[in-house]
């Protein structure tokens, strides 16, 4: 069984991610967490450092071939894992940013993704970009504009696959967000039982 996060940058994923994989292997279960990043932290930050603000498109270029390159080789672990795969982004990511950059979703993107095994439940933490703009300015670790955050934000409810995904406030403290996706996860039937994920 496969579960997606998505979400801006401050609103927790990767944290989310890390905390459910934990939690289910604590309780004797099997999981596996797999990241789909594309190199944006690194980008942004190196560009903030040299005060440049680098070019949408080829930015895109290259996030994207580091994107799909991650989650194909993350395909191929979960369909080997016999378990509760956490994907921390996918796709739907690359397309929101597009969005959110004035770019065209182009095709290759929603071919592929339509193609790939789809996941059991795509898990959308929903917050405020202040509040992700407030997150990220205290961890000190990234470089994101408020504007690009709400731009960001914007380009998520654009996608026409917005829809499915299942709504989750990230505004809550970690604990609060924990129990809510473990309930959201019984709701739409992923069974995190330890005798079931192993």
């Amino acid at each position: 069984m496969i579960i997606v996060l998505t979400g801006i940058d401050g609103s927790g994923k990767s944290t989310a991610a890390r905390a459910l994989v934990s939690s289910v292997r604590a309780q004797g279960g099997r999981a596996l967490l797999l990241s789909n990043h594309a190199g944006r932290r690194v980008m942004s930050l190196l560009a903030a450092r040299l005060g440049v603000r680098l070019p949408a498109k080829p930015a895109d270029a290259v996030e994207t071939a580091l994107r799909v390159g991650n989650v194909l080789v993350s395909h191929l672990r979960a369909g080997r894992f016999d378990g509760l795969v956490v994907m921390d982004r996918h796709l739907h990511c690359q397309l929101a940013l597009r969005s959110a950059n004035g770019l065209p979703r182009g095709r290759f993107l929603p071919w592929l993704l339509a193609r790939l095994l789809q996941p059991d439940a795509v898990f959308h933490l929903a917050i405020e970009p202040a509040e992700a703009h407030r997150r990220i300015v205290s961890r000190g670790t990234d470089s994101e504009s408020l504007g690009d955050l709400a731009a960001f934000h914007a380009g998520y409810r654009e996608l026409p696959e917005y829809a499915g995904f299942v709504k989750v406030d990230a505004s809550v403290p970690k604990e609060q967000l924990m129990a809510e996706l473990f309930s959201r996860l019984a709701t739409v039937g992923v069974d995190t039982d330890p005798a079931l994920s192993g």
